[in-house]
């Protein structure tokens, strides 16, 4: 049996990933501080149903990631800036209410390595297809990316592709919660597959004879 604060948070945390966050609330200070002075995480839950900002009932997603506060920032009011990383995927079993802030009972999990060759396979297609991504990216933004960057190892390239992906919450929370290696990597073949597709339209301009015409009035 495990026990977590709970932050809800308009956004999906994975492991590896970094967050940064300006900490206001009193309960939220409390929370962080108590996992500063202690060296322990809190867990990063999606919002479900409620606001971030002064909602006690709030309902998250039941499937988070844990965090751990790397750099804190002290300012006036007990106010904090903190850069926390992503470490481990969990399963809410039960939320106690009695508190300030969120406690979780939960259960750790990692996506299994169930079947080796599908993973084996689908990470060979994967990683290309991640490079011609982030191949887009950089020539958007007139940057460089160095491939060799870019790890071979399957679990690796499911977490970065996780990360990297411009997607809304629901389709990333829909990542974090896969508890298979090989599905995660499939799902994320198909999503990068539709995805590389749709920034390379977006990223390329018009040629001379584009023409759309006349706008309608509606």
């Amino acid at each position: 049996m495990s026990f977590l604060p709970l932050f809800p948070l308009n956004t999906v945390l994975f492991p590896g990933m970094q967050l940064k966050l300006h900490i206001f609330e009193a309960r939220y200070k409390t929370l962080i501080n108590q996992c500063i002075d202690r060296n322990e995480p809190f867990g990063v839950v999606l919002i479900r149903q409620g606001a971030e900002v002064g909602n006690h009932d709030i309902a998250p997603f039941d499937v988070g990631c844990t965090a751990q506060v790397g750099e804190a920032q002290r300012l006036p009011q007990g106010r904090l800036n903190i850069v926390a990383t992503g470490h481990r995927r969990f399963r809410i079993k039960a939320i106690d209410r009695s508190r300030p802030f969120l406690v979780g009972d939960i259960d750790y999990f990692s996506p299994a390595e169930d079947r080796p060759d599908l993973i084996k396979a689908t990470s060979k297609v994967l990683r290309p297809m991640l490079l011609s991504y982030l191949d887009i990216l950089a020539a958007a933004s007139d940057s460089h990316f160095d491939p060799e960057q870019l790890p071979r190892q399957p679990r690796a390239l499911a977490q970065i592709g996780s990360i990297l992906l411009q997607a809304d919450n629901l389709q990333k929370q829909a990542l974090l919660s896969i508890d298979s290696l090989s599905y995660l990597l499939t799902t994320l073949v198909d999503i990068y597959r539709l995805e590389t597709l749709l920034l390379k339209v977006r990223m390329s301009p018009p040629g001379p004879d584009f023409n759309i015409g006349n706008f309608s009035v509606n």
